[in-house]
């Protein structure tokens, strides 16, 4: 029986004094490598690089974007009144958006008051309740449409029609941004 005692003893012991060694060298090693660290600080500086090519990317975008053979590439200036343009339509429709669900809660709100009222009155309640949420789901759509034309711009595919791949044409996404078809593709599209 004391050698079970002193086995497991001597097993503790052992693990105990590992574990103290195993600290105090990587203890050592680290201090070996903040020696040596501000060498490897200047490593990180040139990862802060890579941000400055992403944004040199963003500003040679124009050049990347297809464009027709018979139209000049996209020069920065145009992008950025595309992009502002746009995002001022974000910022419209989201604004329009709020005040759409605004009066369609009022209306909603207001739909149970028709105490006394006649089928006229019932029915041009109606019919003011389904405008709103008409004009609340046009514009949810086009602010979609808006921000899938940023995120072409971002992805740099913007410009290009997705249903044929060719270029959609500068003049018709300057009148159109949120153009996503050439005029072709988007004439078959209504025919059908």
């Amino acid at each position: 029986a004391p050698a079970k005692k002193t086995a497991p003893a001597k097993k503790t012991a052992p693990a105990k004094k590992t574990a103290p060694a195993t600290k105090a060298a990587p203890a050592k090693k680290a201090a070996a490598v903040a020696k040596a660290a501000p060498a490897k600080k200047t490593a990180p500086a040139k990862k802060a690089t890579p941000v400055k090519r992403t944004s040199a990317a963003t500003k040679a975008a124009p050049r990347s974007l297809r464009v027709r053979d018979d139209e000049s590439p996209w020069t920065a200036k145009e992008l950025r009144e595309i992009r502002t343009e746009i995002e001022a339509d974000v910022a419209h429709l989201r604004q329009e958006i709020t005040v759409a669900e605004a009066d369609l809660v009022g209306l909603m709100r207001d739909a149970g008051d028709g105490a006394g009222d006649d089928q006229a009155d019932a029915g041009a309640k109606t019919f003011e309740r389904e405008q709103e949420i008409s004009l609340a789901n046009n514009a949810r759509e086009m602010l979609d449409q808006n921000l899938h034309a940023l995120e072409r711009l971002d992805d740099g595919s913007y410009g290009i029609c997705e249903s044929c791949g060719n270029p959609i044409g500068k003049l018709r996404l300057q009148a159109a941004p949120r153009a996503t078809l050439c005029v072709t593709c988007k004439t078959k599209q209504e025919r059908r």
